[in-house]
Protein backbone atom coordinates (compact mmCIF):
# COMPACT_ATOMS: atom_id res chain seq x y z
CA UNK A 1 0.00 0.00 0.00
CA UNK A 2 1.37 3.61 -0.76
CA UNK A 3 2.56 5.01 2.36
CA UNK A 4 0.31 8.15 1.60
CA UNK A 5 -2.52 5.96 0.88
CA UNK A 6 -5.70 6.11 3.62
CA UNK A 7 -6.76 3.00 5.57
CA UNK A 8 -10.10 2.24 4.18
CA UNK A 9 -12.87 2.43 6.82
CA UNK A 10 -14.36 -1.37 8.05
CA UNK A 11 -17.30 -1.62 6.75
CA UNK A 12 -19.33 -1.59 10.09
CA UNK A 13 -18.27 2.04 10.63
CA UNK A 14 -19.20 3.14 7.15
CA UNK A 15 -22.44 5.13 7.25
CA UNK A 16 -25.18 3.74 6.55
CA UNK A 17 -27.63 3.94 3.55
CA UNK A 18 -30.41 5.24 4.03
CA UNK A 19 -34.22 5.65 1.84
CA UNK A 20 -35.85 9.00 2.04
CA UNK A 21 -39.37 8.75 1.06
CA UNK A 22 -40.90 12.36 0.50
CA UNK A 23 -39.47 14.83 -0.91
CA UNK A 24 -41.83 17.92 0.40
CA UNK A 25 -39.41 20.99 2.25
CA UNK A 26 -38.46 18.74 5.18
CA UNK A 27 -38.04 15.97 3.26
CA UNK A 28 -35.70 17.60 0.94
CA UNK A 29 -33.87 18.83 4.02
CA UNK A 30 -33.25 15.80 5.28
CA UNK A 31 -31.66 14.39 2.21
CA UNK A 32 -29.19 16.87 1.92
CA UNK A 33 -28.58 16.93 5.59
CA UNK A 34 -27.71 12.95 5.26
CA UNK A 35 -25.63 13.72 2.15
CA UNK A 36 -23.30 16.41 4.11
CA UNK A 37 -22.89 13.41 6.80
CA UNK A 38 -21.66 11.05 4.37
CA UNK A 39 -24.83 8.56 3.97
CA UNK A 40 -25.73 7.18 0.79
CA UNK A 41 -29.14 8.66 0.23
CA UNK A 42 -31.83 6.90 -2.29
CA UNK A 43 -34.87 9.38 -2.86
CA UNK A 44 -38.25 8.96 -4.61
CA UNK A 45 -41.03 10.63 -4.86
CA UNK A 46 -45.03 10.61 -6.59
CA UNK A 47 -44.15 13.67 -8.05
CA UNK A 48 -40.93 12.96 -9.64
CA UNK A 49 -39.52 16.06 -10.50
CA UNK A 50 -39.28 17.42 -6.95
CA UNK A 51 -35.73 14.80 -6.91
CA UNK A 52 -34.14 16.88 -9.00
CA UNK A 53 -32.21 18.96 -6.33
CA UNK A 54 -31.47 16.59 -4.35
CA UNK A 55 -30.16 14.42 -7.30
CA UNK A 56 -27.83 17.31 -8.69
CA UNK A 57 -26.91 17.43 -4.70
CA UNK A 58 -25.78 13.68 -4.64
CA UNK A 59 -28.91 11.43 -3.88
CA UNK A 60 -29.64 8.57 -6.15
CA UNK A 61 -33.02 8.59 -7.61
CA UNK A 62 -35.15 5.32 -7.21
CA UNK A 63 -37.38 4.32 -10.15
CA UNK A 64 -40.08 2.74 -7.73
CA UNK A 65 -40.87 2.97 -3.92
CA UNK A 66 -39.37 -0.64 -4.15
CA UNK A 67 -36.48 0.03 -5.17
CA UNK A 68 -36.22 2.81 -2.80
CA UNK A 69 -36.90 0.58 -0.02
CA UNK A 70 -34.47 -1.87 -1.26
CA UNK A 71 -31.84 0.39 -1.92
CA UNK A 72 -31.37 0.90 1.95
CA UNK A 73 -32.19 -0.83 5.17
CA UNK A 74 -33.42 2.27 6.91
CA UNK A 75 -35.68 4.37 5.11
CA UNK A 76 -37.11 7.46 6.34
CA UNK A 77 -40.64 8.76 5.62
CA UNK A 78 -41.81 12.26 5.51
CA UNK A 79 -45.48 12.52 3.81
CA UNK A 80 -48.86 14.13 4.24
CA UNK A 81 -50.38 11.24 6.59
CA UNK A 82 -49.88 7.48 7.21
CA UNK A 83 -52.40 6.83 4.71
CA UNK A 84 -49.68 8.23 2.16
CA UNK A 85 -47.37 5.62 3.38
CA UNK A 86 -49.80 2.50 2.65
CA UNK A 87 -50.30 4.22 -0.92
CA UNK A 88 -47.01 4.13 -1.50
CA UNK A 89 -45.68 1.16 -0.34
CA UNK A 90 -48.63 -0.94 -1.44
CA UNK A 91 -45.95 -2.53 -4.13
CA UNK A 92 -43.25 -2.94 -2.25
CA UNK A 93 -44.12 -4.95 0.83
CA UNK A 94 -42.20 -7.79 -0.40
CA UNK A 95 -39.23 -6.23 0.01
CA UNK A 96 -39.76 -4.86 4.20
CA UNK A 97 -39.11 -8.09 5.83
CA UNK A 98 -35.55 -6.81 7.77
CA UNK A 99 -35.83 -3.43 7.21
CA UNK A 100 -36.37 -0.91 9.41
CA UNK A 101 -39.33 2.08 8.50
CA UNK A 102 -39.32 5.40 10.44
CA UNK A 103 -42.20 6.82 9.75
CA UNK A 104 -42.02 10.84 10.35
CA UNK A 105 -45.19 12.18 8.82
CA UNK A 106 -48.06 14.07 10.61
CA UNK A 107 -51.00 11.83 11.82
CA UNK A 108 -52.40 10.55 15.18
CA UNK A 109 -51.23 8.07 17.86
CA UNK A 110 -53.64 5.66 16.85
CA UNK A 111 -53.00 5.09 13.19
CA UNK A 112 -49.11 5.37 14.19
CA UNK A 113 -50.21 1.87 16.09
CA UNK A 114 -52.26 0.96 13.32
CA UNK A 115 -48.61 1.34 11.40
CA UNK A 116 -46.17 -0.44 13.72
CA UNK A 117 -48.54 -3.81 13.26
CA UNK A 118 -48.55 -3.29 9.69
CA UNK A 119 -44.76 -3.27 9.52
CA UNK A 120 -44.32 -6.02 11.72
CA UNK A 121 -46.88 -8.12 10.09
CA UNK A 122 -44.60 -7.24 6.64
CA UNK A 123 -41.34 -7.95 8.48
CA UNK A 124 -40.21 -4.63 9.32
CA UNK A 125 -39.23 -2.86 12.41
CA UNK A 126 -41.04 0.56 12.80
CA UNK A 127 -40.66 3.70 14.73
CA UNK A 128 -42.53 6.94 14.99
CA UNK A 129 -41.10 9.95 14.74
CA UNK A 130 -42.51 13.61 15.42
CA UNK A 131 -39.90 16.31 14.03
CA UNK A 132 -39.64 19.04 16.78
CA UNK A 133 -38.65 22.13 13.64
CA UNK A 134 -39.22 22.94 10.65
CA UNK A 135 -37.13 22.51 7.47
CA UNK A 136 -34.25 25.08 7.79
CA UNK A 137 -33.33 23.86 11.38
CA UNK A 138 -33.17 20.23 10.26
CA UNK A 139 -29.45 19.03 11.15
CA UNK A 140 -28.55 21.45 14.02
CA UNK A 141 -27.71 21.85 17.08
CA UNK A 142 -31.36 23.12 17.79
CA UNK A 143 -33.01 20.25 15.87
CA UNK A 144 -34.77 17.44 18.00
CA UNK A 145 -36.59 14.66 17.02
CA UNK A 146 -39.55 12.39 19.38
CA UNK A 147 -39.68 8.63 18.87
CA UNK A 148 -41.50 5.96 20.16
CA UNK A 149 -41.42 2.38 19.23
CA UNK A 150 -38.88 -0.06 19.54
CA UNK A 151 -36.21 0.80 21.72
CA UNK A 152 -33.82 -1.50 20.32
CA UNK A 153 -34.39 -0.35 16.69
CA UNK A 154 -33.36 3.20 17.70
CA UNK A 155 -30.51 1.97 19.26
CA UNK A 156 -29.16 0.37 15.93
CA UNK A 157 -30.16 3.40 13.70
CA UNK A 158 -29.45 6.41 16.15
CA UNK A 159 -26.26 7.15 14.45
CA UNK A 160 -28.30 8.24 10.90
CA UNK A 161 -30.98 9.47 12.83
CA UNK A 162 -29.04 12.08 14.93
CA UNK A 163 -27.94 13.29 11.65
CA UNK A 164 -31.63 15.04 11.61
CA UNK A 165 -31.88 16.04 14.88
CA UNK A 166 -31.09 14.43 18.51
CA UNK A 167 -33.26 11.94 18.83
CA UNK A 168 -35.35 11.40 22.05
CA UNK A 169 -37.10 8.55 23.00
CA UNK A 170 -40.37 8.28 24.61
CA UNK A 171 -40.75 4.53 25.34
CA UNK A 172 -42.22 1.65 23.29
CA UNK A 173 -46.10 2.55 22.28
CA UNK A 174 -45.61 3.81 19.15
CA UNK A 175 -48.14 6.21 19.54
CA UNK A 176 -46.83 8.08 21.99
CA UNK A 177 -44.46 10.34 19.66
CA UNK A 178 -46.95 11.01 17.23
CA UNK A 179 -48.88 12.58 20.65
CA UNK A 180 -46.04 14.35 22.42
CA UNK A 181 -46.16 15.50 18.57
CA UNK A 182 -49.49 16.99 18.61
CA UNK A 183 -48.79 18.18 22.27
CA UNK A 184 -46.25 20.15 20.61
CA UNK A 185 -48.03 21.42 17.94
CA UNK A 186 -51.11 22.32 19.81
CA UNK A 187 -49.20 25.06 22.33
CA UNK A 188 -47.61 25.75 18.57
CA UNK A 189 -50.73 26.62 16.54
CA UNK A 190 -52.22 28.36 19.20
CA UNK A 191 -49.48 30.45 19.98
CA UNK A 192 -49.65 31.77 15.54
CA UNK A 193 -53.69 32.34 16.21
CA UNK A 194 -53.15 34.34 19.16
CA UNK A 195 -50.44 36.16 17.69
CA UNK A 196 -52.50 36.55 14.43
CA UNK A 197 -55.36 37.93 16.87
CA UNK A 198 -53.25 40.22 18.90
CA UNK A 199 -51.96 41.23 15.01
CA UNK A 200 -55.25 42.35 13.62
CA UNK A 201 -56.30 43.86 17.28
CA UNK A 202 -52.74 46.49 16.92
CA UNK A 203 -54.00 46.84 13.49
CA UNK A 204 -57.35 48.60 14.04
CA UNK A 205 -55.22 51.11 15.84
CA UNK A 206 -52.78 51.37 12.66
CA UNK A 207 -50.11 50.20 13.87
CA UNK A 208 -48.60 47.72 11.00
CA UNK A 209 -47.33 43.67 11.71
CA UNK A 210 -44.15 45.12 11.23
CA UNK A 211 -44.41 46.80 14.25
CA UNK A 212 -46.35 44.98 16.55
CA UNK A 213 -44.91 41.29 15.75
CA UNK A 214 -41.50 42.08 16.91
CA UNK A 215 -43.16 43.30 20.25
CA UNK A 216 -45.56 40.29 20.74
CA UNK A 217 -42.15 37.76 19.83
CA UNK A 218 -41.52 39.38 23.43
CA UNK A 219 -44.14 38.02 25.29
CA UNK A 220 -44.22 34.48 23.22
CA UNK A 221 -40.42 33.89 23.98
CA UNK A 222 -41.22 34.23 27.67
CA UNK A 223 -44.20 31.87 28.46
CA UNK A 224 -41.96 29.22 29.46
CA UNK A 225 -39.40 31.43 32.08
CA UNK A 226 -42.28 33.51 33.24
CA UNK A 227 -44.03 29.75 33.97
CA UNK A 228 -41.36 28.18 35.49
CA UNK A 229 -39.35 31.30 37.92
CA UNK A 230 -39.64 30.20 41.33
CA UNK A 231 -40.50 26.57 40.29
CA UNK A 232 -37.91 23.80 41.10
CA UNK A 233 -40.07 20.91 39.14
CA UNK A 234 -42.55 23.34 36.66
CA UNK A 235 -45.91 20.44 36.55
CA UNK A 236 -45.04 19.03 39.91
CA UNK A 237 -47.89 20.79 41.72
CA UNK A 238 -50.72 19.96 38.20
CA UNK A 239 -49.53 16.64 38.70
CA UNK A 240 -50.40 16.50 42.23
CA UNK A 241 -53.32 18.04 41.61
CA UNK A 242 -52.63 21.40 43.28
CA UNK A 243 -53.50 24.56 41.94
CA UNK A 244 -52.27 27.38 44.54
CA UNK A 245 -53.73 30.69 44.37
CA UNK A 246 -51.06 32.83 45.54
CA UNK A 247 -49.78 34.57 42.01
CA UNK A 248 -52.57 34.56 39.41
CA UNK A 249 -56.03 33.47 40.05
CA UNK A 250 -58.78 32.05 37.93
CA UNK A 251 -60.79 34.97 38.63
CA UNK A 252 -57.85 37.67 37.56
CA UNK A 253 -57.11 35.73 34.66
CA UNK A 254 -61.09 35.52 33.84
CA UNK A 255 -60.92 39.24 33.75
CA UNK A 256 -58.23 39.71 31.56
CA UNK A 257 -60.04 37.28 28.85
CA UNK A 258 -63.33 38.76 29.42
CA UNK A 259 -61.83 42.32 28.35
CA UNK A 260 -60.11 40.73 25.76
CA UNK A 261 -63.68 39.71 24.38
CA UNK A 262 -65.08 43.00 24.94
CA UNK A 263 -62.22 44.85 22.80
CA UNK A 264 -62.21 42.28 20.30
CA UNK A 265 -65.88 42.89 19.84
CA UNK A 266 -66.03 46.53 20.11
CA UNK A 267 -63.58 46.31 17.35
CA UNK A 268 -65.46 43.94 14.98
CA UNK A 269 -62.81 41.04 15.30
CA UNK A 270 -63.66 37.16 14.96
CA UNK A 271 -64.53 36.17 18.75
CA UNK A 272 -63.92 32.32 18.03
CA UNK A 273 -60.45 32.60 20.03
CA UNK A 274 -61.16 35.21 22.51
CA UNK A 275 -64.65 33.29 23.43
CA UNK A 276 -63.11 29.72 23.65
CA UNK A 277 -60.23 31.25 25.93
CA UNK A 278 -62.93 32.90 28.23
CA UNK A 279 -64.86 29.67 28.16
CA UNK A 280 -62.28 27.80 29.93
CA UNK A 281 -62.00 30.71 32.89
CA UNK A 282 -65.65 30.74 33.48
CA UNK A 283 -66.32 26.64 33.80
CA UNK A 284 -63.15 27.09 36.15
CA UNK A 285 -65.20 30.15 38.35
CA UNK A 286 -68.80 28.30 37.86
CA UNK A 287 -67.22 25.35 39.18
CA UNK A 288 -66.22 27.24 42.33
CA UNK A 289 -62.74 27.62 41.85
CA UNK A 290 -62.47 30.98 41.13
CA UNK A 291 -59.59 31.45 43.67
CA UNK A 292 -57.10 28.67 42.57
CA UNK A 293 -54.47 29.26 40.10
CA UNK A 294 -55.01 29.46 36.36
CA UNK A 295 -54.25 25.77 35.90
CA UNK A 296 -57.14 24.61 37.29
CA UNK A 297 -58.93 25.31 33.80
CA UNK A 298 -57.36 22.25 33.31
CA UNK A 299 -60.14 20.52 34.53
CA UNK A 300 -62.26 21.46 32.28
CA UNK A 301 -60.41 20.05 29.65
CA UNK A 302 -59.92 16.68 31.33
CA UNK A 303 -64.06 16.73 31.78
CA UNK A 304 -66.09 18.50 28.94
CA UNK A 305 -69.47 19.11 29.32
CA UNK A 306 -72.02 17.51 27.26
CA UNK A 307 -74.43 19.26 25.59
Amino acid sequence: MNAHQENPLPTAQLPTPVTVIGLGPMGQAMVRTLLAAGHEVTVWNRTASRADGVVSDGAKRAATPREAIEASPLTLLSLTDYQAMYDILAEATASLPGRTLVNLSSDTPGRSREAATWAAGHGAAFLTGGVMNPAPMVGTEDAYVYYSGDEEVLTRHRAALAVVGTPKYLGTDPGLAQLMYQAHLTVFLTALSGLMHATALLGTAGIKAEQSLPELFLTADTIGPMLSAGEDRPGAALDAGEHPGDLSTVTMMGATADHILETSATLGLDLALPRTILGHYRRAIEDGHGGDNWTRIIDGMREPRVG
